[in-house]
């Protein structure tokens, strides 16, 4: 016979949540049994659930056991059903606590054989994000074969397009780690760059990566924004708990602009809650944001702990030489584009404060020459970028350029505007000259004024001279380089 049922069977009638039997003149039968029956399970199971909140902490019990009720129970198989509130919550139980559940009720109910876990009858399916395009499978099938979640990756932000430097290695090399099949060492791991430093393009080549050598994996890319705004809506439409198993049901969860969830008391609790409820079922979290997890002020500090835990792998403003790479780079995705080297010399120094300036600059540049037929030059560049470049600009002067040459090349200062023309004065003279005209915004004549009052067409040869001794003359090269380092310093 079977208790506790919710669906009328033979001669049985449904009260409440106990079956009667009735004999032909309409009395109970079985009545008593079955109240004892439901009463004794029930009493176990409040023995047993709190024995699992003890085990298994306030949090996990509060989001996956709290919620169970009893279902049917036959008594001649031994079989109890366990019912939950949504298809994936079932899914969760099943998978990662249904032996515990089990032995649980072995040990407490010698009836108790066998335990079937399944959705309450009537509740509503829980949705997951699906990439546009993909239509929604049976109902009979289970949240957990839900098609895999990427749609918000940006395909053109992956590790083949993320260029390394010194600058970043750590960071690359972690994001490596975490979007590889094996476990990592580290979870979390928190990315820390200030804005366009390629924090945001590493998150989304790690979810590229895993998706790689896990076709089916679960992976949600989001802001700290978005993941607030999504949670608010949530609470306003009283779906918490799809909110909540949408996120817990990723294999590899992205978490961008962390910086922006300070303050918000309900969504840092929450946010703390999809951290456990992720680290502790051994699936991956990344977040990102511009400042170290203990200077973000206003922040829980259990959410900072847990932040801590991993690895926090810093991103350092690109360096010259990185610069230099990432403008190669993409020139050479467009190989009928020509650019000199001047003009990528030119970009990699001066706009310097991050990569994405960096590459917007240089976006601006060819569609401009391209829409205009014009040749890409460093006049051009100078015209056409001029905003970005007078933001960029370290204010280095022209009686720095020239202290620091005289030093280098050990000469008197008074040299740069004498009338002197001995080889020894002359080249570190067009050397302060270039340098000048290189990290500066004076015009060729201004330049002229502050060597001696020469005038402007002696200062572009003398530009000219040095650029086309660089590629010549390994030393010269060197000369300028260690310069150009000094002065940046």
């Amino acid at each position: 016979m079977c208790w506790l049922g919710v669906e009328k069977r033979g001669s049985h009638k449904v009260t409440g949540n106990i079956i009667v039997s009735q004999n032909s003149s309409g009395q109970s039968t079985d009545g008593n049994a079955a109240a004892a029956h439901s009463t004794r399970l029930e009493a176990d199971w409040q023995i047993i659930s709190s024995g699992l909140r003890r085990d298994l902490g306030a949090q996990i019990y509060g989001q996956w056991i709290r919620s169970i009720t009893l279902g049917d129970f036959c008594d001649l198989t031994g079989t109890l059903e366990l019912l939950l509130p949504s298809d994936f919550s079932a899914s969760w139980v099943s998978d990662h606590y249904a032996d515990r559940l089990r032995l649980a009720w072995v040990s407490t109910n010698k009836n108790v054989k066998q335990l079937k876990i399944r959705t309450r009858p009537g509740a509503a399916r829980v949705e997951m994000l699906r990439p546009s395009g993909v239509t929604e499978r049976p109902a009979a099938q289970h949240m957990a074969e839900v098609l895999p979640v990427r749609s918000a990756l940006d395909p053109r932000m992956t590790f083949a397009n993320f260029v390394k430097g010194q600058t970043n290695v750590l960071a690359l090399s972690a994001a490596e780690r975490v979007a590889a099949k094996d476990k990592p060492l580290f979870n979390p791991l928190y990315l820390q760059a200030a804005t366009g430093q390629g924090k945001t393009h590493l998150m989304h080549a790690i979810g590229h990566a895993y998706a790689e050598v896990n076709p089916d994996a679960q992976i949600i890319y989001m802001s700290a924004e978005k993941f607030m705004m999504e949670f608010v809506t949530a609470m306003r439409r009283k779906e918490v708990m799809e909110f909540k198993a949408r996120l817990r049901a990723v294999d590899v969860l992205l978490i961008d602009d962390i910086q922006f969830i300070i303050g918000k008391v309900s969504t840092q609790e929450e946010f703390l809650h999809t951290i456990d409820a992720i680290i502790g079922a051994g699936k991956r979290l990344v977040v990102a944001a511009d400042r170290a997890p203990q200077a973000l002020d206003g922040v829980d500090q259990r959410i900072l702990s847990r932040l801590s835990m991993g690895l926090v792998a810093d991103i350092q403003p690109a360096d010259l030489e990185l610069r230099r790479l990432i403008l190669q780079q993409r020139l050479a995705q467009m190989p009928d584009t020509q650019v000199g080297e001047d003009v990528v010399e030119f970009l990699a120094r001066t706009i310097s404060r991050n990569v994405r300036e960096l590459e917007g600059g240089l976006n601006k540049l060819l569609a401009y020459a391209q829409l205009t037929g014009k040749p890409v030059t460093r006049t051009l560049a100078e015209e056409q970028l001029k905003d970005i470049l007078s933001a960029c600009r370290r204010r280095i002067t022209i009686d720095e350029i020239q202290r620091a040459v005289c030093e280098y090349y050990r000469i008197d200062r008074s040299e740069m505007s004498s009338k002197r023309r001995a080889r020894a004065v002359v080249r570190p003279r067009q050397v302060a000259m270039y340098l000048a005209k290189v990290m500066t915004p004076r015009s060729y004549p201004e330049i002229g004024r502050k060597f001696g009052g020469r005038d402007h067409s002696t200062v572009i040869h003398a530009v000219r001279l040095v650029e086309d001794l660089r590629k010549q003359d390994s030393d010269m090269d060197n000369d300028v380089r260690a310069l150009l380092r000094q002065l940046e310093a």
